[in-house]
């Protein structure tokens, strides 16, 4: 799969319908390429012409906010500006809460207006429209599934349904864990936490919640964070079961259910 970058595109005098932010997490880690790859099949699927910056995307600088480096937060903010205002960027969708939250709500302020969507709200919106259709979820292990909030998507910006909508255009059933929608809890990894030690106490934040999800009977716990995956991965890990249940992406989920035809599951 050849996906152009926005350089490319510029060169020929054209523009994609839409920028993928790839984000550190899927440009690094691969667990989170995983869900870059599913991203980019359901866009090619659905006919978008779409692009990414590779090497002149750089992180956003959210976890520099977060750990309080408040000076190089705004370099990296306004290199990225800089760069995206220079090829008229209008519309951008990305896997990551956390690059989600800092190019719409606080890139704003630096002059970096986009539209920006999660790619769990513009899943649910290519569903809604038509230009995908999903097959039925069947696995065994599909059956039931749980949802674990980000709390960047979640509390932070509201969005509780896409996620679930898209469940249940699967028809999955979804059991919710103790903790959910506003009353989530976070995966551990939230406001810098990724990058640094955790403080002392009797139980690291992943571990609490993946029990939460494991408590729901669910084999399988979806999510819609790169960090999220990584902290409730190795939340199985420890409690012994990462091969009696996964750690599925919203967006895997959806790439493993297109359906060919077009009038399936509509």
């Amino acid at each position: 799969m050849q996906i152009p970058t926005v350089a490319e595109l510029y060169a020929k005098g054209e523009k994609p319908e839409l920028l993928y932010w790839v984000g550190c997490a899927a440009s690094f880690d691969q667990r989170a390429q995983r869900t870059a790859r599913a991203l980019a099949t359901i866009f090619t699927r659905a006919g978008i012409r779409f692009a990414i910056l590779a090497q002149e995307e750089s992180c956003t600088g959210d976890p520099a906010r977060r750990a309080g480096n408040e000076f190089l937060f705004q370099m990296m903010a306004l290199k990225n500006i800089q760069t995206l205002n220079q090829y008229g960027i209008q519309t951008i969708v990305t896997s990551c809460p956390h690059c989600f939250n800092t190019l719409k709500n606080e890139y704003p302020a630096l002059g970096g207006q986009y539209e920006v969507w999660h790619h769990t709200q513009y899943l649910y919106r290519l569903v809604r429209e038509g230009r995908i259709s999903l097959k039925p979820a069947t696995a065994e292990a599909l059956q039931s599934v749980t949802y674990h909030d980000s709390c960047y998507l979640g509390r932070g910006n509201g969005i509780y349904d896409a996620p679930r909508d898209i469940l249940q255009a699967l028809q999955m059933k979804i059991v919710e864990m103790a903790h959910h929608r506003s009353r989530g809890m976070c995966c551990g990894a939230g406001g810098a936490q990724m990058w640094k030690e955790e403080e002392k106490g009797q139980t690291r934040v992943n571990i609490a919640r993946t029990q939460e999800a494991l408590a729901t009977g669910s084999r399988t716990i979806a999510a819609a964070c790169p960090f999220c995956n990584t902290m409730l991965y190795d939340g199985l890990k420890h409690a012994g079961k990462e091969e009696e249940v996964q750690v599925k992406d919203i967006a895997e989920l959806v790439a493993e259910h297109l359906a060919s035809d077009p009038t399936v599951g509509g």
